[in-house]
């Protein structure tokens, strides 16, 4: 496993824990499958390009809400 997949896998647990969310609902959010949440935080695989678009601005919505802090 690379630094880069740890930190992807890293990420991703620590926004759904701020979040207080599931797998699934990430998923959902994202527009991805249960599956592909659960590889990128078991470091199996990275995002795509489109799907980290994805997720960065989804997380910095939540940011902007004060829902979640970004490091």
């Amino acid at each position: 496993m690379t630094s880069k997949s740890q930190s992807i896998r890293t990420f991703v647990k620590s926004v759904r824990r701020q979040l207080d969310i599931s797998q699934e609902d990430l998923a959902r959010e994202l527009g991805v499958s249960l599956a592909t949440v659960n590889r990128w935080e078991n470091g199996q695989v990275q995002p795509s390009k489109l799907a980290r678009a994805q997720l960065d601005a989804f997380c910095a919505k939540m940011a902007e809400q004060g829902k979640l802090r970004l490091p």
